[in-house]
């Protein structure tokens, strides 16, 4: 996913992505890279950003810059905007990947504590309504740009329970939480309210919904929920790209308010 190609190539255009030093973002800046965007690597852990804006700039020359930035925080998202304008130019793209788990985070539901419930929502929902905000606001000033936002599989159905069981992740038992369903959902609900408030400005809003994607996962995990897929495999990370630099191209200018599932097919049953 590092060949610029047709309609999308990036050149010129300047990204902003949140959870950029996560497992997926950090295939989402190389993507993005390739195919020619100057990138903001934005995460909450500053080496996890510096190290993929490292290796992307090793690969492709200057064209990412880490940044450290709690997405809750209105004030620091307002000087995320101010320093990419200075570093990198006027943000055409927003990709709101960033999301949150606490230590709680793979209780059962009967004993999921509030505060938890509270943090992760603050994360996964107002993080990406207060990036809408600041950065949606400024393309709508200059009459375009694309939103992203990354929602889960989970948002727009019910984990099945029975792939969890027995399944364990850096050595602790997983499942999928209310609260990362829920909060994946209500962005969604976000993602088409803006696509119509912002549509008559020339700003697109879209989601990406991937799949299980595979992160180390036991065996047990990953034959249970491949036995889910029509395609019969979890995804790779970088399977995930192609509908993130879509979005961000503009060979998709006429395209918002939609939810691209890239899920092997899970849930079509």
């Amino acid at each position: 996913m590092t060949t610029r190609a047709g309609g999308f190539d990036l050149s010129g255009k300047v990204v902003v992505l949140t959870g950029g030093g996560g497992i997926l973002g950090a295939r989402f800046t190389a993507a993005l890279a390739g195919h020619g965007a100057r990138v903001a690597v934005v995460d909450l852990d500053g080496g996890r950003a510096e190290a993929v804006s490292v290796e992307i700039n090793r690969d492709h020359g200057p064209v990412t810059r880490p940044y450290v930035v709690d997405v809750t925080s209105p004030d620091r998202l307002e000087d995320l905007y101010a320093a990419v304008r200075a570093d990198l130019g006027e943000v055409d793209v927003l990709v709101n990947g960033a999301a949150a788990k606490g230590p709680h985070f793979f209780d059962p539901f009967e004993r999921f504590p509030l505060e938890e419930w509270n943090y992760v929502m603050r994360v996964n929902l107002t993080g990406v309504m207060l990036g809408c905000q600041v950065f949606g606001a400024a393309m709508a000033k200059r009459g375009r740009g694309s939103i992203i936002n990354m929602l889960s599989v989970y948002g727009i159905v019910a984990p099945d329970q029975r792939i969890y069981e027995g399944a364990r992740y850096e050595g602790r038992a997983i499942n999928t939480p209310a609260v990362y369903s829920a909060s994946k959902a209500a962005v969604w609900g976000l993602t088409k309210y803006l696509a119509a408030y912002w549509g008559p400005h020339g700003i697109r809003v879209n989601a990406v919904t991937p799949g299980g994607v595979f992160s180390g996962q036991d065996e047990g995990f990953v034959r249970n929920y491949s036995a889910r897929v029509p395609l019969g495999r979890m995804a790779a990370r970088d399977e995930i790209c192609g509908a993130v630099v879509f979005l961000a191209a503009d060979t998709s200018s006429y395209v918002t308010g939609q939810n691209i599932v890239v899920d092997g097919g899970l849930t079509v049953w």
